[in-house]
């Protein structure tokens, strides 16, 4: 294969890459703030048990819990790999999404809190129209490393047969005894994907900042 053929072959594994990203990081967001707040807010039971499964979670390999992951859910409910792959991903993304969206619900400071409470809201109204707003802002810059990390975590699903650029470039290395090229070309693409991603949310974090007075 030429140079040109490698690299458009590899290539049009950026799809499904692209693919699996938008599956998982947004999944892992939704349960990322669902769980700080269950932290925070659930009580001791339900805050120690979130506890469990953030620690549970970031303790372990990725690429472990998504073996793990992966048997448990495709051979239950029989979802492809690509789906099975992608909500694996997800849920080891909402542990580490939790952590940073505690730490910005916390920063929000109590004052906030008291005084919304002072004036005849509930903690509902509370969390919902003052807090969140603040603390999905001030996430911002710490979510664009863990968006990055899932960007790069999705050529881990090459490992259950998901034809994305990782898989794409370990066969090309074989077929043509080029692995170096071929995952030199990988290296390149995940690159660009993680520039433009990081670049995306300076730009948001730019433009939903506070200006200081």
């Amino acid at each position: 294969m030429a140079l040109w053929d490698i690299f458009v072959y590899i290539l049009t594994g950026v799809g499904i890459t692209v693919a699996v990203t938008l599956v998982a990081l947004p999944m892992g967001l939704v349960l990322g703030v669902l769980f700080s707040l269950v932290r925070i807010y659930g009580g001791k039971v339900f805050s120690c048990l979130a506890g469990v499964y953030s620690t549970v979670m970031r303790g372990l390999p990725p690429i472990v819990l998504l073996f793990i992951l992966y048997f448990i859910i495709a051979g239950s409910i029989n979802l492809s790999p690509f789906w099975a792959g992608s909500l694996s991903l997800g849920i080891i993304s909402s542990a580490y999404q939790m952590e940073i969206f505690r730490g910005a619900v916390l920063s929000v400071g109590g004052g906030q809190e008291m005084a919304a409470r002072a004036l005849g809201m509930s903690r509902i109204q509370t969390i919902q129209n003052i807090i969140l707003p603040q603390a999905l802002r001030l996430a911002i810059p710490p979510w664009s490393n863990e968006a990055a990390t899932v960007v790069k975590d999705s050529s881990l699903v090459y490992a259950i047969g998901v034809a994305e650029v990782l898989r794409r470039a370990q066969f090309v290395g074989a077929r043509t005894f080029k692995p170096l090229m071929a995952f030199t070309i990988a290296a390149m693409i995940y690159f660009g994907l993680v520039f433009l991603v990081s670049h995306a949310l300076a730009i948001l974090e730019r433009k939903t900042r506070i200006p200081a007075f």
